[in-house]
């Protein structure tokens, strides 16, 4: 016979928040102050006391991201020091206290070597901590060049590389890269919005346009030139007021999926999370192969997908979520053995407009004519 007893448990059917790590980035650059330091910024933060009151490319960059992000912007930074050369031993180190979205490396590149280490760099970040982290890289600004031998520098950093977790940003300005990484890290605007989004608004900060060894202004062609060779740039419009941005683009190869940032990064956060909710299914018998079981684990593990699809409509206007709203579809699970199972989790994008094409045609029938 038992003893009459009660016991009461609290399951825990993890159902909460998966923390945010976008819009949240990781700038490394050289300053005066606090070198070989994991910094904590936002925008109150005084530059001037963290980095030292000389001018740097770090803090021109950190200045730049913070304005054209806007409200409730956070970031941190390494300070590399003189002679530390690496900037990934400094962003490992950063990896011990935060996690990011994307890397921002404000030291201008000069080799394709380096691009290609910071591709495998991402690669190690996923395979030792199952982070997907972006890496935005920056140039130096022209020298004594004509834009054509700038343009032939530029191009060939990318020309042949295959690294669909990074980008490069040709320095038009010092801060072009700052400019670029608030834009995406403003709140106001989805993850899965293009930079070229110009209802974001123009960029903020000194946008005056360059000029090469023999006072020609950069043009349009040269830009456009850049951004068909898959670099990021900025771009505006004839009879527009103000400088706007391009496609975010990735250094992924022809054809693939991550050509453009926004792709990358929706497609990196659903990462994220279905690491999480799997993680917390490891080893729990109620997830199984019985049809009640796998019809369950279907709406956990879509649980997010619909969260990021949600679309309000505001006096008959449309605000999409980050994907399209998913379907029961979208979510496949198969089991390989009594103790192996796969998912096969697909998230679609929203149209979106970056080719509008407008015909028009004129009407001159007689309208009091048969």
């Amino acid at each position: 016979m038992t003893f009459p007893t009660v016991q009461v448990n609290q399951k825990n059917m993890m159902q909460g928040e998966v923390s945010e790590v976008e819009r949240h980035s990781l700038f490394i650059g050289k300053a005066s102050a606090n070198q070989g330091k994991v910094l904590s910024v936002n925008t109150q933060t005084d530059f001037d006391v963290q980095l030292g009151a000389e001018a740097s490319l770090l803090k021109s960059n950190l200045l730049a991201a913070m304005v054209n992000a806007g409200q409730n912007w956070t970031a941190a930074v390494y300070v590399l020091a003189d002679d530390e050369t690496n900037w990934t031993d400094g962003a490992r180190k950063a990896q011990e206290t935060q996690s990011f979205e994307g890397i921002v490396v404000c030291e201008p590149i000069k080799t394709k070597a380096e691009v290609s280490a910071a591709q495998t760099f991402r690669n190690e970040l996923i395979a030792k901590f199952g982070r997907w982290q972006f890496v935005a890289l920056t140039t130096a600004l022209i020298a004594e060049q004509a834009w054509s031998d700038w343009e032939t520098a530029m191009v060939a950093l990318q020309d042949t590389i295959a690294a669909d977790g990074v980008m490069i940003i040709p320095a038009i300005w010092t801060d072009a890269l700052g400019k670029l990484m608030g834009r995406l890290s403003n709140r106001s605007v989805s993850i899965a919005d293009s930079p070229c989004r110009v209802m974001t608004g123009a960029l903020i900060g000194d946008v005056t346009l360059p000029t090469d060894k023999d006072g020609v202004t950069l043009q349009l062609a040269t830009l456009q030139t850049l951004e068909k060779n898959r670099l990021s740039v900025p771009m505006w419009y004839p009879d527009v007021d103000g400088i706007y941005w391009a496609d975010g683009r990735m250094l992924d190869i022809e054809g693939g999926d991550y050509q453009v940032v926004e792709n990358r990064r929706v497609m990196d956060k659903v990462a994220r999370l279905m690491r999480i909710r799997a993680v917390t299914r490891i080893g729990d018998r109620n997830f199984n192969s019985q049809p009640q079981s796998m019809a369950s684990a279907k709406m956990y593990f879509m649980r997010d997908l619909k969260v990021m699809g949600k679309a309000t409509v505001v006096n008959g206007v449309p605000f999409v979520g980050d994907i399209m709203p998913p379907k029961d579809e979208d979510i496949t699970i198969a089991w390989k053995t009594k103790t192996e199972v796969e998912l096969y989790i697909t998230a679609q994008p929203t149209d979106c407009p970056k080719k509008i094409t407008i015909n028009l045609m004129l009407d001159l029938s007689n309208p009091g004519g048969n």
